[in-house]
């Protein structure tokens, strides 16, 4: 067994094609599944079922696959600290960051970590949680950048800032006279949310778990976009919930409304697979987008954080 016919077997996993994974992994087709047969005839189990289409793992082959990929994420990581990663930060790193963040987060703290670190390249990909804790443990991503906490235990979780929710209303609505919103006030049927798979919406939803419905509005909508909800909003579609980030600059305007206090807030981490070396990357974010982000979004008494997942 060999070190390169695991990395065959995780890229036919990955890709479940001869042809595509050898093509990734740089060789001919027949050199790996040539590799792929030898260490299925040296263990005695057979990996995958050739005969489904498309090709897949057999329930041993799940197994083994698992194993291989946590065996060479070792094997990467005792070369990073052998040749001193941990202290240095230079390369490229995939950074997954979720939507309601990315486009709001993303420009703060951006442009000061290209300028400070010249010789680091990242590789950001805009994915919802799920997928960025999918591909952490699978080691496709390094880090993440999301809503927490998570209560997953492969998972390490760095926590950065807390962000409010706050209540976006339209121009006629009788809350607009109010100079704070009492959570109890939220009527889920008449509230504008996120689709599912969003986790914003299952930290809205969270905030109005106790509360009964009250009316239908006459249509039902659910966005992917915090943008799309907000012009609902402008245009007397209904109110919704929206992190304070993305009203940045609203927040002198009657329709934006905080709630009374205690403050429901996200805790927005950084996350990482619990066998991630390279704390110099995460030193780095750590530092600059705590350095970016406004003074009352560090951890305050007056803040109730939202569990969510």
């Amino acid at each position: 067994m060999t070190l390169q016919q695991l990395e065959y077997i995780i890229a036919l996993d990955s890709y479940r094609h001869f042809v595509t994974a050898a093509e990734h992994c740089f060789v001919t087709q027949p050199t790996l599944t040539m590799q792929v047969k030898k260490l299925e005839e040296e263990i005695g189990v057979k990996i995958f079922d050739r005969s489904s289409k498309p090709l897949r793992p057999t329930d041993a082959g799940t197994y083994i696959i698992s194993k291989a990929r946590q065996i060479l994420r070792e094997v990467e990581h005792l070369k990073a600290y052998l040749m001193e990663e941990r202290e240095l930060l230079h390369g490229e790193f995939t950074l997954g960051i979720i939507p309601t963040l990315a486009p709001y987060v993303l420009p703060i703290f951006l442009p000061e970590f290209i300028k400070a670190n010249p010789t680091t390249h990242l590789k950001i990909q805009e994915l919802q949680t799920e997928q960025i804790i999918e591909r952490l443990k699978k080691g496709t991503l390094d880090i993440g950048l999301l809503a927490t906490p998570l209560g997953d235990k492969t998972i390490r979780e760095i926590p950065l800032f807390y962000e409010p929710f706050l209540v976006y209303l339209p121009d006629d609505h009788p809350w607009m006279k109010k100079e704070k919103i009492p959570g109890d006030y939220l009527d889920i049927e008449n509230m504008l949310i996120m689709e599912e798979g969003h986790c914003f919406r299952d930290q809205a939803l969270a905030i109005c778990s106790s509360q009964p419905a009250k009316r239908q509005s006459g249509f039902y909508y659910e966005s992917g976009s915090i943008e799309a909800l907000k012009g609902l909003v402008r245009r007397g579609l209904g109110y919704t919930l929206v992190p304070e980030f993305s009203v940045i600059d609203e927040l002198s305007s009657p329709r934006v409304k905080r709630f009374k206090g205690p403050e429901p807030v996200r805790e927005v981490s950084l996350v990482v697979h619990n066998t991630f070396t390279k704390e110099a990357l995460i030193n780095q974010l750590h530092e600059i987008i705590n350095g970016s982000v406004p003074d009352r979004f560090k951890k305050s008494k007056k803040y109730k954080k939202i569990h969510w997942r």
